[in-house]
């Protein structure tokens, strides 16, 4: 089930962005700050409609699509980690199954493991922390199965074990045939463990490829003005930056 753009205009924060995402694949876009990440998130997730252009799901119009169908196909997870009612953890989770009209314990218990938050089910929303809710509406998401996953900067306020620990997560959910599509700011988690990289900037694909490819050491400089070079083996590198960074 390929997800496509086709010549996304929105305002000026999106210029004429075309791309087929795979299934069973892990894409990162990147990019600086206000290169239109969030953007491309959405429009791709169906929230945000196009000034021109299209965004199909196996060449269906995500636009003409039923939002029940939309979002059982399609698991949106945004930026901004809030939770506006003060009811317990598994009662968030289990809105993940409203566009099936039920609460069916086996993926709500799957999606709470998967987060290590089954510990949680019971508490109340506004006692948890800000790693915690994270976890929690990345779990609501997980609870509806859906076929691609969207998420707009999940690894923010997770600490580094959950951070590693999701990562294998949605490596799984790739390899069993799901999409994932990430926006991340960390290119060290991009480079080792993305399938493909997609670079914004201003708007439009500065780069799309292979992680090695895409985060380029030169490209890295040109968009975001920052010497550096990758350091360590496939897998687990870092990136080294600085002024004087001498790049091998």
């Amino acid at each position: 089930m390929m997800l496509s753009a086709r010549n996304l205009t929105i305002g000026d924060r999106l210029s004429d962005i075309s791309l087929d995402l795979e299934p069973g694949s892990i894409t990162v876009i990147c990019g600086p700050n206000g290169a239109g990440k969030s953007t491309l998130l959405e429009a791709l997730s169906g929230l945000l409609l196009p000034d021109t252009g299209t965004v199909t799901l196996n060449s269906d119009l995500l636009a003409d699509m039923e939002g029940r169908t939309r979002a059982r196909l399609l698991g949106y997870l945004p930026q901004t980690h809030e939770i506006a009612w003060d009811v317990t953890v598994r009662s968030i989770v289990e809105l993940g199954r409203l566009p099936f009209g039920d609460r069916s314990a086996a993926p709500v218990d799957t999606a709470l493991e998967a987060l290590d938050i089954g510990q949680l089910a019971d508490r109340r929303a506004q006692s948890l922390s800000g790693g915690e809710t994270a976890r929690v509406l990345l779990a609501r998401v997980l609870a509806g199965e859906p076929r691609w996953i969207l998420a707009d900067e999940p690894l923010a306020a997770l600490d580094i074990a959950h951070q590693l620990a999701l990562l294998r997560h949605l490596r799984v959910a790739a390899s069993s045939g799901k999409g994932v599509v990430l926006v991340l700011h960390d290119l060290a988690h991009a480079m080792n463990h993305a399938d493909r990289v997609i670079v914004l900037d201003d708007g439009a694909k500065a780069a799309d490829g292979k992680p090695r490819d895409a985060l380029s050491p030169k490209l890295i400089e040109r968009v975001w003005g920052v010497p550096c070079r990758w350091i360590g083996e496939a897998g687990g590198q870092a990136l080294v930056t600085g002024p004087s960074v001498t790049q091998s």
